[in-house]
Protein backbone atom coordinates (compact mmCIF):
# COMPACT_ATOMS: atom_id res chain seq x y z
CA UNK A 1 0.00 0.00 0.00
CA UNK A 2 1.19 3.48 -0.86
CA UNK A 3 0.46 6.71 0.98
CA UNK A 4 -0.73 9.82 -0.84
CA UNK A 5 2.48 11.63 0.16
CA UNK A 6 4.54 8.84 -1.42
CA UNK A 7 2.91 8.96 -4.88
CA UNK A 8 2.12 12.66 -5.22
CA UNK A 9 4.81 15.23 -5.94
CA UNK A 10 2.52 17.99 -4.67
CA UNK A 11 -0.75 18.15 -2.75
CA UNK A 12 -2.37 21.52 -2.13
CA UNK A 13 -5.64 22.93 -0.89
CA UNK A 14 -7.25 26.29 -1.51
CA UNK A 15 -10.50 28.18 -1.60
CA UNK A 16 -12.82 27.58 -4.48
CA UNK A 17 -14.96 30.58 -3.58
CA UNK A 18 -16.38 31.37 -0.14
CA UNK A 19 -18.35 28.13 0.08
CA UNK A 20 -16.06 25.45 -1.42
CA UNK A 21 -12.59 23.97 -0.90
CA UNK A 22 -10.48 22.39 -3.64
CA UNK A 23 -7.67 19.92 -3.11
CA UNK A 24 -5.26 19.18 -5.96
CA UNK A 25 -3.26 15.95 -5.99
CA UNK A 26 -0.40 16.06 -8.50
CA UNK A 27 0.86 12.51 -8.95
CA UNK A 28 4.56 11.86 -9.47
CA UNK A 29 4.03 10.53 -12.99
CA UNK A 30 1.67 8.79 -15.39
CA UNK A 31 2.11 5.36 -13.80
CA UNK A 32 1.09 6.53 -10.33
CA UNK A 33 -1.72 8.59 -11.82
CA UNK A 34 -3.14 5.62 -13.75
CA UNK A 35 -2.86 3.39 -10.70
CA UNK A 36 -4.32 5.68 -8.03
CA UNK A 37 -6.41 8.45 -9.64
CA UNK A 38 -9.68 6.57 -9.18
CA UNK A 39 -8.84 5.04 -5.81
CA UNK A 40 -11.80 5.12 -3.39
CA UNK A 41 -9.38 6.25 -0.66
CA UNK A 42 -9.51 9.72 -2.27
CA UNK A 43 -13.17 9.52 -3.20
CA UNK A 44 -16.35 11.09 -1.81
CA UNK A 45 -16.69 8.73 1.16
CA UNK A 46 -13.15 9.50 2.26
CA UNK A 47 -13.83 13.24 2.08
CA UNK A 48 -16.96 12.71 4.14
CA UNK A 49 -14.90 10.95 6.80
CA UNK A 50 -11.90 13.30 6.74
CA UNK A 51 -13.60 16.66 6.22
CA UNK A 52 -17.22 16.13 7.23
CA UNK A 53 -18.37 16.80 3.66
CA UNK A 54 -21.60 15.41 2.25
CA UNK A 55 -20.34 12.66 -0.10
CA UNK A 56 -23.15 13.45 -2.54
CA UNK A 57 -21.71 16.95 -3.00
CA UNK A 58 -18.03 16.00 -3.38
CA UNK A 59 -16.82 16.57 -6.94
CA UNK A 60 -13.79 14.75 -8.32
CA UNK A 61 -12.10 15.62 -11.61
CA UNK A 62 -9.29 13.82 -13.39
CA UNK A 63 -6.88 16.03 -15.31
CA UNK A 64 -5.07 13.45 -17.40
CA UNK A 65 -2.76 15.92 -19.13
CA UNK A 66 -1.30 16.96 -15.74
CA UNK A 67 -1.43 13.56 -13.95
CA UNK A 68 -3.63 15.30 -11.42
CA UNK A 69 -6.90 14.82 -9.55
CA UNK A 70 -8.90 17.78 -8.28
CA UNK A 71 -11.45 17.22 -5.53
CA UNK A 72 -13.86 19.94 -4.42
CA UNK A 73 -16.23 19.86 -1.49
CA UNK A 74 -18.43 22.39 0.33
CA UNK A 75 -16.93 24.18 3.31
CA UNK A 76 -18.49 23.42 6.68
CA UNK A 77 -18.95 27.18 7.23
CA UNK A 78 -18.56 30.10 4.79
CA UNK A 79 -15.15 31.70 4.44
CA UNK A 80 -14.54 34.42 7.01
CA UNK A 81 -17.28 33.27 9.37
CA UNK A 82 -17.08 33.56 13.14
CA UNK A 83 -15.75 30.02 13.57
CA UNK A 84 -13.23 30.25 10.70
CA UNK A 85 -9.97 28.40 11.42
CA UNK A 86 -8.32 28.37 7.99
CA UNK A 87 -9.39 31.42 5.99
CA UNK A 88 -7.72 30.35 2.75
CA UNK A 89 -8.00 26.58 3.29
CA UNK A 90 -4.26 26.31 2.75
CA UNK A 91 -3.83 23.66 5.46
CA UNK A 92 -6.70 21.31 4.62
CA UNK A 93 -4.62 19.01 2.41
CA UNK A 94 -2.55 17.76 5.37
CA UNK A 95 -5.23 15.24 6.37
CA UNK A 96 -4.77 13.45 3.04
CA UNK A 97 -1.00 12.95 3.16
CA UNK A 98 -1.09 9.73 5.19
CA UNK A 99 -4.13 8.20 3.46
CA UNK A 100 -3.37 4.70 2.18
CA UNK A 101 -4.05 4.00 -1.48
CA UNK A 102 -4.60 0.46 -2.65
CA UNK A 103 -5.88 0.46 -6.24
CA UNK A 104 -4.22 -1.73 -8.78
CA UNK A 105 -3.61 -0.55 -12.31
CA UNK A 106 -6.55 -1.30 -14.54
Amino acid sequence: MALVKDVCRKVRSKNAGPFWVTIDLFFDGPESFRRYADDPAIGPEAFARLFGADPNLVKRYRVDSLDMVKVSYPRATPQGGVVERDLHCGQQFVRLLDVELASAAS
